[in-house]
């Protein structure tokens, strides 16, 4: 298995990474936002919403 930050082989202390150097590099973009994971909760809010609404 290849480290995703870098590519050198990973190291079982830090798998799925090869260093604490490129674990730190993954935490650190997950945490300024340069990786979002996508959600439905904007169109699920809407939707409760127009429940409330019609009661």
């Amino acid at each position: 298995m290849k480290c995703p930050i870098c590519g050198k082989p990973t190291v079982f202390l830090y798998k799925p990474f090869c260093s604490k150097r490129c674990a730190d590099i993954d935490l650190n973009r997950w945490l300024t936002g340069a990786y979002v994971i996508e959600s439905d909760e904007e169109e699920e809010t809407e939707e409760k919403n127009e429940k409330d609404m019609d009661r």
